[in-house]
């Protein structure tokens, strides 16, 4: 009887996702997933974008008013719903929260203001490349790099501090939120935006997106999946075990576009994407140090969020107003265009350029001024 107890089995489920078999097949299964949503309707090389989708989220709700992004996607929800989930029933959902929250909110909002010059999170950086965007090497290597200096900062002294314990109410607030959300896109309430044209008119069907976004939520946290952690465990303890998982991400999403015909290399005039190459690096560099100062990238915050995490959540509500700044004071890039048969190549302009050296300053002051000991 014992064998078979529930208790039993959960460890089983536990070991597991924390093997290296288990975070090989997380990848692969959120890959898959990934793709699944992009040939239902996602745009292209977009099939989960959570900085994209959190700032498409913030249109739907108002808080920009770029016409061409705005719907409330509801994978976010549902990431952290499914999380939530999971945690709940493997024993693992704490209530936590106030590890200098203003910072995390100033961290994320920055976050989003990188990723939306590159236009897109680590996780369609990785998209991009296995669909043969090439720029999506210059911005990785742009987020490898603002990730080497957040480790910098990590080995030597850098925290925000030990969250405490809350009560329980505190850690569902966050879920019960995108619960809101999720009964929002359902109900389509009159206040609620929705583009008819440009990647906010384009998705996968509601019901597919919800299942997706579950799906991806349990599995990620129960594996720990997470594109930032890979790099920084790699970086800190040449530790490949999470980076298995984003290469396993990787290769079935390359496999899955070649054998539809769907992989194009190239860098000009991809899909929502452009080939000004140094803002790219930049964009992502800025992105990658705010997420490992902020301690983790967009989706494992969501993750998080279902956990019972509020830092996170604080973290969430910078990226969403990081997503309304990028589009109400023209701080994301524009992709690159070809008109009469000439290519008119994207980037930021003036303003973003500027936000992002602001985020890069901003940054390294949190870095070096949060440190508890000094080398």
């Amino acid at each position: 009887m014992a064998a078979n107890s529930p208790k039993k089995k959960q460890s089983r489920t536990q070991f597991f996702f924390a093997s290296r078999a288990g975070i090989i097949c997380a990848g692969a299964l959120i890959g898959l997933t990934a793709c699944v949503l992009a040939l239902l309707g996602n745009p292209t090389n977009m099939g989960i974008c959570v900085a994209c989708f959190i700032r498409d989220i913030a249109g739907a709700l108002g808080l920009h008013r770029a016409g061409v992004v705005q719907y409330l996607r509801p994978e976010i929800p549902s990431f952290v719903l499914g999380a939530c989930l999971a945690a709940i029933v493997s024993g693992e959902f704490r209530s936590r929260g106030g590890s200098a929250p203003v910072i995390r909110f100033v961290l994320g909002a920055f976050a989003m203001i990188g990723a939306l010059v590159f236009l897109g999170c680590p996780w369609r950086a990785f998209l991009r490349l296995t669909g043969g965007d090439l720029n999506a090497v210059t911005g990785l290597a742009g987020l490898a790099t603002g990730i080497g200096i957040g480790v910098w900062f990590l080995k030597n002294g850098y925290t925000l501090g030990r969250s405490h314990t809350l009560k329980k109410p505190a850690g569902f607030a966050g879920p019960i939120i995108m619960l809101c959300l999720l009964v929002a896109a359902f109900a389509k309430p009159s206040f609620l935006f929705a583009s008819s044209a440009g990647p906010g008119s384009i998705y996968a069907p509601l019901l597919i997106s919800i299942c997706a976004g579950l799906l991806i939520g349990w599995v990620a946290q129960r594996s720990r999946f997470c594109t930032m952690g890979a790099f920084r465990d790699l970086f800190i303890m040449r530790d490949w075990h999470l980076m298995t998982g984003v290469l396993s991400f990787c290769c079935v999403v390359f496999i899955f576009n070649i054998s539809r015909g769907s992989f194009t290399a190239g860098f000009a005039a991809q899909s929502v994407s452009h080939s000004n190459q140094l803002w790219n690096i930049l964009g992502m560099l800025l992105a990658g140090l705010a997420f490992v100062l902020g301690g983790g990238c967009p989706g494992r915050q969501m993750f998080l969020i279902g956990e019972g995490d509020t830092d996170s959540f604080i973290f969430f509500a910078g990226m969403l107003t990081g997503g309304a700044l990028a589009h109400n004071f023209l701080l994301a890039s524009v992709p690159d265009s070809i008109q009469s048969g000439i290519l008119n190549v994207g980037g930021p302009g003036l303003n973003g350029m500027v936000a992002v050296g602001l985020g890069l300053i901003v940054c390294l002051i949190i870095g070096f001024s949060m440190r508890e000991r000094w080398n």
